[in-house]
């Protein structure tokens, strides 16, 4: 199997995992069947979406290649139905759930570098494809985003992204550059969930 195809098979993987996050909110929050199919989509497209608007990337991701959505669909049809008679494998999707933010968090750091766009757009675009669809998720699901809160996730999205453009200007080859960054998004959002690792909260004096 080609490298290609092994990240297309990745990509698609991680959008399943998101899918499965933004329907459990969905089902958290008591909505019917076409909200949680809304928010699953929003959550597992959002990002990518709102990073094509973005950097005026025509057509949108997901209107070019319809498998995104055929995922979407299946992987929030499964979890409805899945939800009816088994307990939710949680800490099983959070180790998804941070493997598909490094994926993703990569994917759109690579797309704004090839499109030629200074460091600092590759971090932000980066960093909104990972986390754009679980921010756009808490907004419609009523809570503070997640972002927003102590949890390390945007900042794992952007020390990962730093590291991968720092690697490949002290001359590390690209591939490896996108390997080691992508194990320090994942490595770093796993070590924050198995030990409870949270920034710091900002309080007024």
């Amino acid at each position: 199997m080609t490298p290609d195809r092994v990240f297309r098979w990745l990509d698609l993987a991680g959008v399943a995992v998101f899918a499965v996050s933004g329907a459990l909110a969905a089902l958290h929050s008591q909505l019917d069947l076409l909200g949680v199919i809304v928010i699953a989509s929003i959550t597992a497209i959002g990002g990518g979406t709102l990073r094509d608007l973005l950097l005026n990337r025509h057509p949108i991701f997901w209107v070019e290649d319809p498998w995104p959505l055929y995922v979407i669909l299946s992987a929030t049809l499964l979890t409805v139905l899945y939800v009816q008679v088994l307990p939710v494998p949680f800490r099983a999707l959070l180790v998804a759930d941070a493997l598909g933010l490094a994926l993703f968090a990569m994917s759109g750091a690579q797309l704004a570098e090839g499109a030629r766009h200074h460091s600092l757009m590759v971090v932000l675009m980066g960093t909104l494809t990972g986390v754009g669809g679980g921010m756009l998720r808490d907004v419609f699901t009523a809570k503070v985003p997640l972002i927003l809160r102590q949890d390390i996730y945007a900042s794992a999205a952007i020390a990962g992204i730093v590291l991968y453009l720092l690697l490949q200007r002290l001359g590390v080859a690209r591939s490896w550059a996108f390997g080691l960054g992508l194990a320090s998004i994942a490595g770093v959002r796993l070590a924050a969930v198995a030990w409870d690792l949270q920034l710091p909260v900002m309080l007024p004096r």
